[in-house]
C-alpha cells in the first residue's frame, strides 16, 4: 500500500516537474481582449510557434465596420441647388464649410461636412490636433450651364459662314431681343429702364449701333458684297458702324454703301432654369477675297456669369449659414 502511494506521488511529481519545466522554457501570458473602442486599441495574439505575435487590429476593425462604420465617408453629387442646401443642413456641424469654384466652363459648389475646425494648428499635444478632421464627407453641386449659354459661348468670337450664321440665328432667334425705342435713341434717359441705359452706355463706349432680328435674318438670306478697289477704307464713327471693318468700301449690288448694325441684344439664362440676363453681342464681318466671315462676340459675358453665380452662392450661404470660400479645398 505504501509502495502504491509512493508511485502515485512520484508520477505526480514528474508531471508537475514537466509542467514547471515547460512553463519555464516557454512561459504563457494570457492576452486579454481589448475593452472599449476597438478602433483605437491594438489587438495582438501570441502563438506558441516561434513565439510569434500576430496583429489582429485591422481584422478587428474591419469586423466592427461590417456592422457600423466608424465615421461618415463619401461624396454625394447633387442635381440642383435646393438638394445641395438640404444635404448641407442635414449633415452640417460646427466645422462644416463650403467651397465655390467660379469657373465659367465648369462652375461647382462643394460642402465638406467634416472640415477642419477653426484656429491655428496645434502641434504641441501628443494626442494630435483636436481641430483636425478627415474631410471625407462631402457633397458637390456642378452648376448646369443652360443650353442657350453654351450655344452662344461656343460661337462667340469665331468666324461663321453666311449659311452657318443663318442656321445659328434661326435656331437661337428666341434669344434675340429687338432694341427698344429708348435704346434706338442712343442717349441715356432718366425715363428709360436701368437695363436700357446700360445698353445705351455700352453702345456709346464701343461706338456701336443696335440692330433687329429681322435685319440679321435678311442679311443671312440676301447678303452680297461687291468691293470697289478705288475706294479708301474708312470708318464711320458718327453712326456707330466703326466695328464693321472696311465698311465704306463694301457696297450692295445697287452700288449703295453697305450699312449694318454692329450690336444685338440677347436675353439668356446662365444656368439651366435660371433667370434671364440681357447682354450685348457685337456683330462684325470680315471680307477676305471672295469669302466673308461673320463674327458674333458676347460683350463681357463674365459679368452675367458672376451675377448668376454670386446669386446662387448668396442663397446657399443664407440658407445653410455656413462659411463659404472661393477656391478648391484640401484633398481628403
Amino acid at each position: 500500500m505504501a509502495t502504491h502511494e509512493t508511485d502515485d506521488t512520484a508520477r505526480e511529481n514528474v508531471a508537475q516537474t514537466m509542467r514547471d519545466t515547460m512553463q519555464s522554457l516557454a512561459p504563457h501570458e494570457p492576452i486579454e481582449q481589448p475593452d472599449g473602442n476597438p478602433f483605437t486599441t491594438p489587438h495582438q495574439v501570441e502563438t506558441a510557434k516561434d513565439r510569434q505575435v500576430h496583429d489582429f487590429t485591422e481584422q478587428r476593425r474591419n469586423a466592427a465596420q461590417f456592422f457600423k462604420p466608424a465615421r461618415r465617408k463619401g461624396t454625394a453629387h447633387m442635381s440642383d441647388l435646393d438638394s445641395f442646401i438640404a444635404w448641407a443642413n442635414r449633415f452640417k456641424g460646427d466645422t462644416s464649410a463650403m467651397f465655390a469654384k467660379p469657373d465659367m466652363e465648369n462652375p461647382a459648389l462643394t460642402c465638406i461636412a467634416d472640415y477642419h475646425g477653426a484656429g491655428p494648428v496645434d502641434v504641441t499635444t501628443a494626442e494630435g490636433d483636436d481641430t483636425a478632421r478627415h474631410l471625407h464627407h462631402r457633397a458637390i453641386y456642378n452648376f448646369p450651364l443652360s443650353d442657350e449659354w453654351k450655344a452662344w459661348m461656343q460661337v462667340s468670337g469665331k468666324p461663321l459662314g453666311k449659311d452657318e450664321l443663318g442656321e445659328f440665328i434661326e435656331e437661337q432667334a428666341k434669344d434675340i431681343q429687338d432694341p427698344t425705342p429708348a435704346i434706338l435713341k442712343g442717349k441715356p434717359d432718366a425715363k428709360a429702364e436701368a437695363w436700357e441705359n446700360r445698353m445705351i452706355e455700352t453702345a456709346m463706349k464701343i461706338e456701336g449701333r443696335f440692330g433687329q432680328l429681322r435685319q440679321l435674318l435678311d442679311l443671312t438670306k440676301n447678303f452680297q458684297v461687291f468691293e470697289k478697289s478705288n475706294l479708301k477704307a474708312t470708318t464711320n464713327r458718327d453712326t456707330g458702324e466703326s466695328e464693321i471693318q472696311f465698311l465704306n468700301e463694301h457696297q450692295t449690288p445697287e452700288g449703295k454703301p453697305l450699312k449694318l448694325p454692329n450690336l444685338i441684344i440677347i436675353a439668356i439664362p446662365v444656368f439651366r432654369n435660371g433667370a434671364l440676363f440681357r447682354m450685348p453681342v457685337r456683330f462684325r464681318y470680315r471680307k477676305n477675297g471672295s469669302t466673308v466671315g461673320f463674327i458674333l462676340t458676347i460683350y463681357n459675358p463674365h459679368k452675367a456669369f458672376d451675377m448668376a453665380f454670386d446669386e446662387a452662392l448668396d442663397t446657399a450661404k443664407e440658407q445653410t449659414e455656413l462659411p463659404l470660400f472661393k477656391g478648391s479645398p484640401e484633398s481628403a
